[in-house]
């Protein structure tokens, strides 16, 4: 079983009692946790992320995990290690630069060039809290209605878990792709995108069309919980205010999903499941419960944060308040690892050790679950608009 796998478990019980949802009763921790790596056929990772992407390396004073799953990552390698002399798809020319370095000088610079970078060492508090508040709204006027109508702006695996856990609840869910940077999972790894994406709405627009940005504000202004994950750079360019929104709308609530934390200089720090979690501590709690380092789970801050999301989401909407909630990968990981250790250390170290201990191994087979009718891209986009310019 996948360490964190019975936390994840309790909170998706949490989540069904308080949304009152049977398709989220039915589903375990086990399979959000192990459901794309077992779509994938992916075996349980040691240095190497399962899903390829990410690898840990020994610099001179800690373990490093960089995350090169972009195409475009490689080409700051260079700059990262300050030499032009470097084969950027070398792996061991890149662990020999690692070598040379210090661990906190190198996450600093390559945060500031925007790689997702970590390191095992690197301390993450265990926030008593899942989200962080970021912004006080207004309470919502009228009686909330059965289930939110949520608009989700997110990509790849946490915020669309999210809102696919709030679609199961009963949500109204829209899920809003640019034309010319669709959601990298749709092409990706179209099984689980589709596992994710069941039963929303597909609106596409061009977020450079100055219509189309207002057409995005609409949708936005007709919704009660907004679900995105990106960097403020990125919400700027969209010319979208979080807080401007949610202080005029009443009772909106907006999640935003980040690497790190959605305030200060972390804001600006790219992160994805696997390097999120080397952050959040579960590499060095595999070091210190086997003797040796590696990844746990297949980017396991993705569903864990996915799951805390959905919960967030649905406690702000249920109370009728509005505001803007923070819900960042590598503190979600530190979160659930601390509650593992307060609950029974014996049992979460024994995990360590057997998932340790089962590398290179296929993940175990988690139960396999139905997916609903997937909306062609942008199928919805007219009806849509038209319903929120009718409002």
């Amino acid at each position: 079983m996948i360490p964190l796998s019975h936390g994840a478990n309790e909170a998706l019980a949490k989540l069904a009692r308080y949304t009152g949802s049977a398709a989220i009763a039915a589903i375990d921790g086990a399979t959000l946790l192990g459901e794309r790596a077992m779509l994938a056929n992916r075996r349980i990772p040691a240095r190497v992320s399962a899903g390829g992407g990410c690898r840990l390396y020994e610099a001179l004073d800690d373990t490093v995990a960089l995350n090169l799953s972009r195409a475009a990552d490689r080409e700051l390698l260079a700059a990262l290690f300050q030499t032009e002399d470097l084969d950027a798809f070398d792996d061991r020319a890149i662990a020999a630069c690692i070598a040379r370095s210090r661990a906190a000088p190198l996450l600093d610079r390559g945060r500031s060039m925007g790689l997702a970078i970590a390191s095992e060492r690197e301390h993450v508090p265990a926030a008593a809290a899942l989200c962080t508040p970021l912004v006080d709204g207004m309470p919502a006027a009228a009686a909330a209605r059965s289930a939110p109508k949520v608009l989700d702006l997110s990509a790849l695996w946490a915020g669309p878990l999210a809102a696919h856990l709030l679609w199961l609840a009963g949500a109204d869910v829209v899920k809003v792709e640019s034309r010319q940077r669709p959601d990298a999972m749709r092409e990706g790894d179209p099984a689980f995108h589709a596992l994710l994406n069941q039963g929303k709405a597909s609106v596409v627009l061009d977020f450079a069309d100055a219509g189309d940005r207002r057409a995005l504000m609409s949708l936005i202004a007709a919704s009660d919980v907004v679900i995105e994950a990106s960097r403020p750079r990125a919400l700027a360019q969209l010319g979208l205010d979080a807080e401007y929104c949610v202080r005029s709308s009443p009772g909106l609530v907006w999640v935003s999903i980040t690497g790190h934390g959605a305030e200060g200089e972390s804001a600006g720090w790219v992160g994805f499941g696997d390097d999120c979690g080397v952050a959040g501590g579960l590499s060095a709690a595999l070091r210190a419960a086997s003797g040796r380092s590696g990844f746990v789970g297949d980017a396991i801050a993705d569903p864990l944060t996915g799951i805390s999301a959905a919960m967030v989401a649905w406690d702000a909407w249920k109370s009728r308040r509005g505001g803007r909630f923070g819900v960042a990968l590598s503190r979600v990981v530190a979160h659930y690892l601390a509650a593992a250790r307060a609950r029974d250390p014996g049992a979460m170290e024994r995990e360590l050790k057997l998932w340790s201990a089962a590398a290179g191994q296929p993940f175990g087979a988690v139960r396999r679950r139905c997916t609903a009718a997937l909306a062609n891209f942008g199928e919805d986009t007219r009806s849509q608009l038209a319903r929120v310019a009718a409002c």
